[in-house]
């Protein structure tokens, strides 16, 4: 089932997508008309804790769906299917991200260089733009902001504090129920679904936070926007979730293109990793990082105020918004390496 929270006028509802996702089956309204208890169908959350008995229900709602259930998606609002996760964690996942940005710093640090060349043999003399050994060690991730959750078609209103726009290709998957040491070969049968995540990054603060002498992660460069949706599209609909094309377009135009194959750590991985110590809740989600070329970071494409960004991951669909940010001037003169300089002085050095 492709699983959809939208608003109709009045409190948040759920449904479940049908005729290409045309319509909208309001699973809580059509288990009422069949006199079925109505508990797991009031949000997502409940659904999700409801397991696989409140899943068959709801797929046996959807297969006999008719009349006043239905409900036109042109119609409607929606909204983040999961608006509140349980948690919200996000990992790097896509060592071929973390390779491009490093290329994207040593190039710059090149061409801003009194000696262009030497700060270049310096550089490849390093390894900067290499992948840390240390990365394949373990998967890493940091918490992100669970109260600043976002879905399709909302605009993203980008905080006063920062002047470097950047969004980021990911997608996630939602944990389906409470899980504790968990083996990689038994992890997919705890995921409950998938979905797309824009993992938003005011790339300036983020480099304040991660170049102060005390590194305690991205900080607020990540807090203020998270957007999932805009659908979650239950396991068994994707036999192969590793083998999913991955397309960011701005304005329309192709910018990021990747496949959910390149992951380094997967989720059964992380699932494995995450459970040896505590317990993952029903309803938690966890985040892949950023594809190799989804970001500008990477790319080099700057974002500017009034920008549309589109995520697209094959078989759940397309996540659009629109950025907004009142104190930036769009046609403000320089590019991303002006963007990105500026940020880079901003940062801490230890």
């Amino acid at each position: 089932m492709r699983l959809v929270t939208y608003r109709n006028g009045g409190a948040p509802r759920i449904g479940a997508w049908i005729n290409s996702d045309r319509d909208i089956v309001d699973l809580e309204l059509a288990a009422a008309r069949t006199s079925l208890a109505t508990d797991h169908f009031s949000d997502m959350q409940s659904l999700i804790e409801g397991g696989e008995a409140a899943l068959d229900v709801a797929r046996n709602l959807v297969a006999t769906a008719e009349g006043e259930v239905l409900v036109s998606t042109e119609s409607v609002q929606i909204l983040s299917p999961l608006p509140r996760p349980a948690q919200l964690r996000d990992f790097l996942s896509f060592p071929e991200h973390v390779r491009r940005c490093r290329v994207t710093t040593a190039d710059l640090a090149v061409e801003t260089a009194a000696d262009p060349d030497a700060k270049r043999r310096e550089m490849d003399a390093s390894g900067f733009t290499s992948v840390p050994k240390g990365y394949y060690d373990f998967p890493v991730y940091y918490t992100c902001n669970r109260m600043t959750v976002t879905g399709t078609d909302e605009d993203i209103v980008w905080p006063p504090f920062s002047s470097f726009i950047d969004y980021e290709l990911e997608w996630a998957v939602v944990i389906g129920k409470d899980c504790q040491n968990v083996s990689e070969a038994q992890a997919a049968k705890n995921i409950f679904g998938y979905t797309i995540f824009n993992d938003w990054s005011a790339r300036d603060e983020q480099m304040k936070a991660m170049g102060a002498p005390v590194n305690l992660g991205p900080g607020v460069g990540k807090d203020f926007a998270n957007t999932l949706g805009p659908c979650i599209v239950t396991r068994d609909e994707i036999p192969d979730p590793y083998e999913l094309g991955m397309r960011g377009f701005v304005n329309g135009d192709l910018i990021s293109c990747g496949n959910t194959s390149g992951m380094h750590f997967r989720f059964e991985e992380i699932i494995a990793y995450l459970t040896r110590g505590h317990i993952l809740a029903a309803g938690e989600v966890l985040g892949s990082g950023t594809v190799g070329t989804g970001c500008s970071l990477e790319t080099r494409h700057q974002i500017l105020p009034g920008d549309v960004i589109e995520l697209e991951v094959d078989r759940i669909g397309r996540l659009r918004n629109r950025v907004v940010a009142p104190h930036l001037d769009r046609a403000a003169p320089g590019g991303f390496n002006v963007a990105m300089a500026k940020a880079m002085q901003l940062a801490i050095k230890p």
